[in-house]
């Protein structure tokens, strides 16, 4: 598995383990140097037992920049929550789920993509460490 360098302001070398056994995603160099953050969140099926699904992209990437398979890296999924803890929510959302992270005056909200609605909070992953 290869990662961002250790010691990156924007991908710790060390992390919380907010979800037990998260398994690895696909996010772009953007998202894990700091260059840009987080905004698209795709799940694909799996390509390999670790791998979860999820493509984590940012607000700068391109059609051809995430097209370049440099553009990516194999990391670990909750290296990506500790870049942005709004990830945790969606998880385990199933395979096929198209979302966008809006930030706005509100704060944070995840989108479902081709609908434009708002993922419902009691929709979203709760780490076991902190259900009721």
């Amino acid at each position: 598995m290869t990662d961002t360098p250790a010691g990156s302001p924007s991908a710790p070398a060390e992390y919380p383990q907010f979800i037990p056994q998260a398994g690895a995603c696909l996010a772009t160099t953007h998202v894990l140097s700091g260059a840009g953050v987080v905004r698209w969140m795709l799940r694909k099926p799996s390509q390999a037992g670790a791998d979860n699904g999820w493509r984590i992209m940012s607000h700068i990437d391109t059609s051809e920049y995430l097209s370049d398979p440099s553009s990516w890296t194999i990391t670990d999924f909750n290296r990506v929550c500790a870049i942005e803890p709004a990830l945790i929510g969606i998880w385990d959302l199933e395979v096929g789920s198209d979302l966008q992270l809006v930030r706005d005056e509100r704060g944070l909200t995840i989108v479902d993509t081709p609908t434009g609605r708002v993922v419902p909070p009691e929709n979203l992953y709760v780490p076991p460490q902190h259900r009721a």
